[in-house]
């Protein structure tokens, strides 16, 4: 258990749902429907396909940002999180400044070094170890904050480079939110402390978040860091049900869509709204404060209303 103080933020809530099966005007009402409820901000995924369903459609991520942009007007909108490898960095930081010109600055920059090799080998990305990519992801976030911020920029590393690079229009922005999702202790949460705004933990390692936000503080101390300054935000699969029959029935879909993903016995807060009201409150308590919600049902309107209906305004009034 953390015996560190964690500074008490308003809670936030953004819907996390990955594009699978969606067509585009599917996913344009979807989102003007999360921001019609209150919610806070809309993630979208950085793959190609869905895992195990390849033949299903799937827009890809930055061009649904752009998108999405111009279908909405108070949603934040970004990707959880946009593989490093899948573009060179200086083009993604012309990308981000971009969209968020295009979204009225509104536009957050998650990040992270890639996993799906399948994806790499089907569209022929090289795959190299962890550490590798990790280092790469490294140098990425060294271009893109230079470039989001200096009227002109040069680096060379071992796996990138830019000489004298504009990027101009500059975002809206005067920085635009960097959030790096992930849990390795040794490399990647000494990358947050350095470049992040948020640290996103995922849903199966949701259960050390305390450990793990400690570890991220002694990176901190070391890169001359305040911890307080990063958000503390989770993953969180939610399932949902207006009352008992309700509920079970969104948890035999969760299951039957989601399994694969996370143990939903073991890590979704799921039950009536007053269970994951609780389940929301002793997560805060922890020192959790965003909440990047996954629901069970890949957030059917009825589980979306209920949240924002019924939950929201209990969490944020305690």
């Amino acid at each position: 258990m953390s015996t560190l103080p964690l500074p008490r933020r308003r809670p936030t809530f953004s819907v996390f749902l990955p594009q699978a099966g969606l067509t585009w005007d599917a996913l344009r009402e979807k989102a003007r429907l999360i921001e019609a409820l209150g919610f806070d901000g809309l993630w979208l995924v950085d793959h190609f396909w869905a895992g195990g369903m390849p033949d299903l459609d799937f827009l890809e991520g930055w061009t649904s940002l752009a998108g999405l942009s111009e279908a909405t007007t108070r949603l934040r909108l970004g990707l959880m999180v946009t593989c490093n490898s899948y573009r060179n960095p200086a083009l993604l930081a012309k990308m981000v400044a971009t969209v968020d010109q295009i979204s009225g600055g509104r536009i957050e920059l998650g990040m992270g070094a890639g996993w799906m090799d399948t994806e790499y080998q089907a569209y022929g990305y090289d795959f190299p170890p962890m550490r590798t990519r990790l280092a790469q992801l490294e140098e990425g976030l060294e271009i893109v904050t230079r470039m989001l911020r200096d009227s002109r920029s040069s680096y060379k590393g071992n796996f990138y480079r830019v000489e004298d690079a504009p990027n101009q229009p500059k975002p809206i922005q005067s920085r635009v939110p960097i959030t790096i999702g992930g849990a390795g202790e040794k490399i990647l949460l000494g990358l947050v402390a350095r470049f992040a705004d948020r640290w996103n933990c995922p849903i199966n390692s949701a259960h050390e978040v305390e450990r793990l936000h400690e570890v991220l503080t002694s990176h901190c101390e070391r890169a001359g860091r305040n911890p307080d300054e990063i958000i503390v935000s989770e993953q969180t699969m939610v399932v949902l049900g207006a009352d008992e029959e309700a509920f079970q029935a969104k948890l035999a879909m969760a299951k039957a869509v989601l399994g694969h993903f996370a143990d939903i016995d073991k890590t979704a807060i799921a039950g009536t709204p007053e269970r994951v009201i609780a389940g929301l409150k002793a997560k805060m308590a922890r020192g959790v404060s965003d909440f990047a919600l996954l629901f069970g049902d890949l957030a059917m309107p009825e589980s979306l209303e209920l949240f924002a209906s019924e939950v929201v305004p209990a969490v944020r009034d305690c």
